[in-house]
């Protein structure tokens, strides 16, 4: 594709047929195989399966119409697992997934809290901070959101991922620092 970006519309079609036909985990089957309800084969295949066919064609109508419903219901069988391995995959996913995540913040009314400053700007400056703020919390919600006192008086919500405490520093000018000497 480096050499003529042009020419993916020649290997489009081998690509579609290369993730439909691969395995996945989550359904523990290939997409194929749910649609068509059997393991897709290539041409070569097929000759040598149509000619097996043909050899032992069963001419009998009913006893074919009963092995066709048994196919069908093996069919709903096999979608069935299908449906359920995706959910497991899914349950499995989200416990790993929710072991990652961070405790939620708590803050409370009057807290005095900094905003981490997350839009992306193309020549950010080294020594700038990331952190907005000091603002106030209004409100915290159960959802996690956190409503803010602006700099002008206004309230704005914001997720409380991006929330950290804010810690004043208690400069007393009455102190005086003594400097420390090592015993020697």
């Amino acid at each position: 594709m480096k050499d003529n970006p042009a020419s993916w519309l020649r290997k489009l079609d081998d690509a579609l047929w290369a993730f439909r036909t691969a395995y996945k985990t989550p359904t523990g089957t290939a997409p194929y195989e749910l649609v068509y309800g059997k393991n897709c084969h290539l041409p070569f295949e097929i000759e040598h399966r149509a000619y097996w066919a043909l050899k032992n064609c069963n001419p009998d109508l009913i006893t074919a119409g009963e092995k066709r419903m048994f196919q069908l219901h093996k069919l709903d069988e096999f979608l069935h697992q299908a449906y359920e391995n995706s959910r497991l995959y899914k349950a499995r996913t989200k416990v790993w997934h929710d072991m990652k995540l961070k405790i939620r913040k708590e803050f409370k009314h009057g807290n005095k809290v900094l905003l981490f400053h997350s839009k992306y700007k193309f020549k950010q400056l080294k020594l700038r901070s990331h952190w907005l703020g000091p603002y106030i919390v209004k409100h915290q919600y159960p959802s996690g959101y956190v409503e803010l006192y602006g700099k002008d008086g206004k309230t704005f919500t914001v997720n409380g991922h991006r929330l950290k405490l804010y810690h004043e520093e208690d400069n007393d000018p009455r102190e005086e620092l003594t400097p420390f000497f090592p015993k020697e």
